[in-house]
């Protein structure tokens, strides 16, 4: 981290330091892999009517673990007076202010609910190609909203199971390559 004080950051350094406290954002993604995975493991053995709850839900571990992960892989916690402090904690909840479609969409259809969640998700990620500074979460953003809706498409009703395996599948394949970029930058600072 730098000793510059508040007002002296360019928004570059600040997103500069921003990615590298979260490691890019790589732990979320691998914290999400493991719960979403899990709940698609869970999905061959549980009901669809829960198994999609557990989806919906499953954050509620993802989060502790995600802040746990970061801890461990990220350059350190960001400081309390960082200028895009207030920012990256808007961006990293922002998606649970969608939460209530998809639990609209569970009374509607609960075989669109994974789809329908998976679309929110991914499109939250489209802001972090602004502060990351990579198109890595635009690559995820598209792979996880079209790629689920395509697989529902394609699949019909019964494929909601697909899509539970399809975004982690994109998480964890994301989070390897922001993890990479994450060692290869800190290395070189």
């Amino acid at each position: 981290m730098t000793q510059l004080s508040t007002s002296q950051w360019t928004v570059d350094e600040a997103r500069r330091t921003a990615s590298m406290t979260a490691a890019y954002g790589a732990p979320w993604l691998f914290a999400f892999t493991l719960t979403l995975g899990a709940t698609a493991v869970a999905s061959f053995f549980l009901p669809m009517e829960i198994a999609v709850l557990v989806a919906l839900f499953q954050g509620g571990v993802a989060l502790p673990l995600a802040f746990t992960l970061e801890r461990k892989l990220g350059s350190g916690p960001m400081a309390a007076d960082h200028p895009l402090r207030s920012l990256s904690i808007q961006l990293a909840m922002v998606q649970s202010l969608a939460l209530p479609a998809a639990i609209m969409m569970y009374s509607v259809n609960p075989a669109l609910v994974p789809a329908t969640f998976a679309a929110i998700g991914g499109a939250h990620f489209l802001p972090y190609v602004w502060l990351h500074r990579t198109k890595i979460y635009l690559a995820l953003a598209i792979a996880i909203a079209f790629g689920s809706w395509a697989i529902m498409i394609i699949g019909g009703e019964v494929a909601w199971r697909g899509v539970l395996i399809w975004w982690p599948l994109c998480l964890g394949i994301g989070g390897i390559v922001l993890l990479a970029k994450y060692r290869k930058e800190s290395v070189v600072a």
